[in-house]
């Protein structure tokens, strides 16, 4: 071989793909074949340990080209790094405080049933610390535990007033999307985790329980924080799960509803214990744990006799008249969107493990009877509270009570849109389609509600000119006069009587309900002030009421206060006994 020859060989050129070309060698006959313009034929081969052909003296060490890795086959290895769970963890932080955000912009005066729970919470202070007396027999109908949430909420209201107990609101929302994220990221993945977190924190029951001071959010928050200790202690020894038990309990405590979501969380932990010891040690897990919240409910029930108010409120409510079609409408208005991702996503889990979000499973890909069930049980967890209320027929709290079952199907609705997204963002599209649709659905939907009772806050001052100390007054409405005013000392409680019942005892010892008692009242000059909410037409009673004091001519209209909704406009009369000559 000449030196020229041997220095092309050095010398070869490499091609786009950092291959080395090699010269062909010579034909077997010893001839070789003729180059036109002194150009090389060249042929790219893959590269080897070492040349086989023994005509070469010089062999070129193989040089690396650049090749992808084969794709691996979980969504998000489950060994996350550092740098991953910084990045996950600094998104969830811009979802918590996009959350914060959008509940704090909501505004209006307090809610008949805000006012009731923090009232109620400052007299029970009274009667826990000072001694003083229970009047308002709270625990006869509240749907929760009176001793719990509404002193709770009275504290900071007497420090922070309502923007502080609404606060407080918030704060357990944030928790509850926090452990949602904790949740989906163990079951799933972040990249699920995150996109469950973002479909909860927009919702319209998020942002609207989020700025609202009743008993709701912290029992969110419960339920969220059980199913997060339940997703940890599955792989851990069979005894933790006992602990979570009274965590589950006193969510059921302080809302007596909760208790529809316990089945829920102990199948939840069956399945996840499932994946790491076996059918047996997770159905035991499940048992201890069902068992331990049942212990301390019934505990708690025979030491508080709050069994009345249980029944009263939730297992034997009185039925309404509300139609299944009205109740499926609004539910479909308020939790649609993100109960039908969650049903996508079951279904395409359920159908194939591609992109095999489980991670530490014990096998590469988990079993589709187990995503099935996983899917099933999430999901389906959205449509518990909707079909207790079509079975009660009444519509009463349900923009509430839907999210509770909205924080367990937002894991299937974050596998949904990773699913939708497909392997390496390749479908982007849908992610951005979903949230925007969600985003302005949520920021709309709680807008109206929170804005569809009536703001009283040209009524409370004009009541703290009229109201005085002693004085009975009959209202619409009633709790947020009480509320206000008492802080002041102006009124209590007992002071005020509302259009819901009235039992009216005549001169004569006669006890009269209803309209016929509210007529007599008037006539008997029994109030010292009346509150009428006219919002577009009057109820029955109000109507009764508001043509016997034209017709006694004992009471004259001082004020007619207008105001407007999200629904409409009305206005407040405030009518005031005359004194008698």
């Amino acid at each position: 071989m000449s030196d020229t020859d041997e220095r092309a060989g050095k010398d070869s050129p490499i091609d786009w793909f950092g291959t080395r070309a090699r010269r062909i060698p010579p034909q077997p006959n010893g001839s070789a074949e003729p180059l036109s313009s002194r150009t090389m034929q060249l042929r790219v081969l893959p590269p080897v340990p070492a040349d086989p052909d023994p005509g070469y003296s010089f062999v070129e060490p193989p040089l690396p080209g650049w090749t992808l890795p084969p794709v691996a086959g979980m969504g998000w290895a489950a060994d996350a790094g550092r740098r991953r769970r910084l990045i996950s963890r600094g998104l969830l932080l811009v979802v918590l405080v996009l959350q914060a955000a959008l509940s704090l912009r909501l505004s209006n005066a307090a809610f008949e049933d805000e006012a009731l729970y923090l009232y109620a919470g400052h007299v029970e202070i009274g009667h826990l610390f000072y001694g003083q007396s229970d009047y308002g027999g709270f625990d006869t109908y509240f749907s929760g535990a009176p001793v719990l949430y509404p002193v709770l909420a009275a504290a900071v209201d007497s420090v922070l007033g309502l923007a502080g107990a609404r606060a407080m609101s918030l704060l357990f929302m944030l928790t509850a999307t926090c452990c949602l994220y904790g949740v989906t990221r163990r079951l799933f993945n972040e990249r699920a985790g995150l996109c469950a977190a973002l479909l909860f924190a927009v919702s319209m029951p998020t942002l609207f329980l989020g700025n609202f001071a009743t008993y709701d959010a912290p029992a969110v928050c419960l339920l969220a924080v059980s199913a997060w200790l339940l997703v940890v202690v599955a792989p851990r020894h069979w005894a933790l799960v006992a602990a979570v038990g009274p965590v589950a309990a006193l969510a059921v405590a302080v809302k007596y509803a909760s208790a529809l979501f316990l089945p829920t969380l102990t199948l939840l932990l069956v399945l996840a214990a499932y994946r790491h010891h076996g059918t047996r040690q997770a159905l035991l897990r499940g048992v201890l744990f069902a068992a331990a919240a049942i212990a301390t409910l019934v505990t708690g029930l025979l030491a508080s006799g709050y069994l009345s108010a249980v029944q009263s409120t939730t297992t034997a409510r009185t039925h309404g008249t509300t139609p299944a079609w009205q109740i499926l409408e609004d539910t479909g208005r308020w939790a649609g969107l993100p109960v039908a991702v969650a049903v996508i996503g079951t279904v395409l889990y359920a159908r194939t493990a591609r992109l095999s979000e489980v991670p530490g499973w014990r096998q590469a890909v988990p079993g589709r009877r187990w995503r099935t069930c996983a899917g099933v049980l999430l999901t389906g967890t959205a449509l518990l509270a909707p079909a207790y209320q079509i079975h009660l027929q009444t519509e009463t709290s349900l923009q509430k009570h839907i999210g509770f079952g909205l924080f367990f199907a937002a894991p299937m609705a974050g596998v949904g849109v990773t699913r939708l997204m497909g392997a390496h963002f390749k479908f982007p599209q849908w992610a951005i389609a979903i949230g925007v649709l969600a985003l302005t659905l949520g920021m709309n939907q709680s807008a109206t509600y929170y804005g569809s009772w009536p703001d009283t806050r040209y009524l409370i001052p004009q009541l703290s000119y009229t109201v005085r100390p002693g004085q009975h007054w009959l209202g619409d409405p009633k709790e947020g006069p009480v509320y206000y005013l008492s802080r002041n000392g102006l009124t209590s409680y007992q002071d005020w009587l509302s259009f819901f019942y009235i039992d009216y005892t005549t001169s004569d010892g006669r006890h009269l309900t209803g309209v016929p008692g509210y007529r007599a009242a008037i006539d008997a000059g029994y109030f010292d002030g009346v509150v009428l909410n006219y919002a577009g037409g009057l109820a029955p009673a109000e109507q009764a009421v508001r043509e016997e004091m034209r017709k006694t001519g004992r009471y004259r209209l001082t004020s007619s206060l207008p105001y407007q909704t999200s629904t409409g406009t009305g206005h407040f009369e405030i009518w005031v006994r005359q004194p008698t000559k």
